[in-house]
């Protein structure tokens, strides 16, 4: 719910942000419960530290969207689902070395 309830919740601020570069980004259930599961696991791994690992477990998940939009980035419709979320960040959770995930 975190994700998605709030008014200035953080799926919310990122497809905002990209929309001013004329990208639509989109999450899916699947994928909004897929980095919730992983944040969760990062969390019982190295430091609990709750929904502030969140904005870590996004920037991440985004960061080539985010670094090269609006040049790099052809697609102007952007859809992020289990599988998407699976294979950018199943990594992070497998590798025992989190310390860039640590805030």
């Amino acid at each position: 719910k975190i994700l998605t309830t709030p008014e200035n919740a953080l799926l919310k601020q990122y497809i905002a942000l990209l929309e001013t570069e004329g990208v639509n980004l989109e999450f899916t259930a699947s994928g909004i419960k897929e980095v919730a599961r992983i944040a969760y696991e990062v969390n019982s791994q190295v430091e609990n530290i709750g929904a502030r690992r969140l904005h870590t477990i996004l920037t991440t998940l985004l960061e080539d969207i985010l670094f090269n939009v609006p040049d790099e980035v052809p697609e102007k419709k952007i859809k992020i689902n289990a599988k998407i979320v699976k294979e950018k960040l199943d990594n992070i959770v497998k590798d025992r070395d989190l310390s860039k995930f640590i805030l």
